[in-house]
């Protein structure tokens, strides 16, 4: 029976608005996502974790990997613009290409999960092209996307990108602290999804149902 795998991918913002606080909350909040994960030989042998981050292009910052395998993280650097139609194209090309090597390596691939951050509304005004083909429903690997927000971002760009929920910082919080509770939310959710198989073997995303610091808000339907 082939070994079931549900990928996670945290789409960091990394644009200039996040430098200081925010952007250091992220690269403090990593090594205990590390330790966590990876030294949870259950979870870890379920999940995969990927890190993009955007401004004004993407990259891949921790190709998707077995944390248990992986010897350090990757820290952020603050700069540029934000550019949310660099963010969907670099994910959708990087989920086909991950989903078709695991399936190459003989496991079963759950639907990816998306954890989006961001601190600004989209310095590109024509992103909804790339998002749109990053939901295609005629796409079998679109994901399931949880979009967070704080900073100067509104609620409705955060409904028009959360597929499945979205949280948008309350102002509770400071940023720092709003951001380390969404890490934990981002690691309570692997380390759940690892542990959820059920006794037929099935195993499903478990989504945070609320985050200190955050106002919980309901996807837009595609």
């Amino acid at each position: 029976m082939s070994q079931q795998v549900l990928p996670f991918y945290l789409v960091c913002d990394e644009s200039y608005s996040m430098d200081g606080d925010p952007i250091n909350a992220i690269n403090a909040s990593l090594p205990d996502l590390h330790a966590e994960i990876g030294g949870n030989p259950v979870v870890a042998d379920k999940t995969r974790f990927c890190l993009i981050s955007f401004s004004s292009t993407a990259q891949v910052l921790l190709p998707l990997s077995d944390l248990s395998e992986v010897t350090s993280m990757p820290a952020m650097t603050a700069s540029g613009t934000t550019s949310y139609s660099a963010a969907f194209t670099l994910l959708r090309d990087t989920i086909a290409k991950d989903v078709a090597d695991l399936k190459a390596a003989g496991h079963q691939v759950l639907r990816p999960a998306v954890f989006f951050l961001t601190d600004g509304q989209p310095t590109d005004g024509d992103w909804g092209g790339a998002y749109k083909r990053l939901v295609d429903p005629n796409w079998g690997p679109r994901p399931n996307i949880l979009a967070f927000g704080f900073g100067g971002v509104n609620v409705g760009t955060i409904q028009q990108i959360a597929t499945v929920r979205g949280f948008i910082a309350d102002g509770s919080l400071g940023p720092a602290q709003a951001l380390q509770e969404f890490a934990q939310s981002l690691i309570q959710s692997v380390i759940n999804s690892g542990t959820s198989a059920d006794a037929g073997g099935g195993m499903s995303l478990a989504m945070p149902d609320n985050v200190p610091g955050f106002t919980t808000v309901a996807a837009d339907p595609v």
